[in-house]
């Protein structure tokens, strides 16, 4: 059996920077809001229950792989009483 010899930072270099990027902050951002969360001692389903969502969208929010808008992070920024994202 023949195996590939691949170099996983050569893997990674393919993948562009801006990418890595949004990458990098969608779990920022899903991992600040688990963190909100736990510190309220909320679930999911408390949370979905508390703005008006289901808790399945609540699961795609936290898996690090959403596009949140501007609008439900000012959202859950009110929520919250706290930034979900710092500008500076």
């Amino acid at each position: 059996m023949r195996t590939a010899n691949i170099n996983l930072q050569e893997i990674f270099n393919e993948i562009p920077k801006e990418k890595r990027e949004e990458t990098r902050l969608s779990f920022a951002i899903s991992n600040r809001l688990d963190a909100l969360m736990k510190e309220k001692g909320l679930n999911r389903k408390q949370l979905a229950e508390a703005i008006g969502k289901r808790p399945n969208e609540i699961t795609r929010w936290l898996s690090g792989e959403h596009n949140f808008t501007i609008s439900t992070l000012a959202m859950l920024s009110t929520f919250f009483g706290q930034p979900i994202v710092t500008v500076g």
